[in-house]
Order: structure tokens, then C-alpha cells, then sequence
């Protein structure tokens, strides 16, 4: 979450879904203004990850279509242009998981 928030992520939350679902513990959902900032938040990411010898399991989406997700296994990382998350609407589909953290 605090690398996104370094490359200026806009509502930023983790949300923990272990009692909900198999497939993660956490998601961390966050904007970014620009395709640019989509980029850069998804490179920071992954750079911060890799120093840590953790690589992603699997990866999907550009900054040009509006999101980039980034699964960790127990963590999936959406980064969305504003309106893509407005229209796909994750937390209000994951509405039951607690909020653990927001950072506006």
C-alpha cells in the first residue's frame, strides 16, 4: 500500500477477503490519474516486490486500458483509472470484506 501511495495512488484500500474467498487474503485496489500514473504505480510495485525477491504470479492489463492487476497469490494489486473502477466497482462487490486500511 505505501508503494503506491509514494507514486501519489488515489484511494488506496486493502481489503481483507480470507473470509470470503479461496482465491486471495487481500486486495489492495487503488487509482492512478493518468495512464502514466498507472505505469508507474504498477513499476513501482513490482520493483519494490522484486528487491524482495517476490515476483508476481501472474499479471494482466496496461495502463492504456485503464488497469493493470498484479497477483501475489495471497495478494492481488488493482490499480484502475477512475472511471474503469467506477464501472467495475470492486469494494461494493467485495462489500462484506473488512476494510483494513484507506488511504484517501
Amino acid at each position: 500500500m505505501d508503494i503506491a501511495a509514494d507514486k501519489k495512488a488515489e484511494d488506496v484500500v486493502l481489503l481483507d477477503i480470507r473470509r470470503l474467498t479461496t482465491i486471495a487474503d487481500y486486495f489492495v485496489i487503488c487509482s492512478g490519474a493518468s495512464e502514466r500514473q498507472i505505469a508507474a504505480i504498477t513499476q513501482a510495485v513490482l520493483e519494490e516486490l522484486d528487491k524482495e525477491n517476490v515476483a508476481p504470479l501472474h499479471s494482466e492489463g496496461i495502463g492504456e486500458s485503464g488497469w493493470v492487476l498484479l497477483d501475489y497469490g495471497s495478494v492481488i494489486v488493482h490499480i484502475f483509472a477512475p472511471e474503469v473502477r467506477d464501472y467495475y466497482r470492486l469494494e461494493r462487490l467485495w462489500s462484506q470484506a473488512l476494510t483494513v486500511v484507506r488511504i484517501q
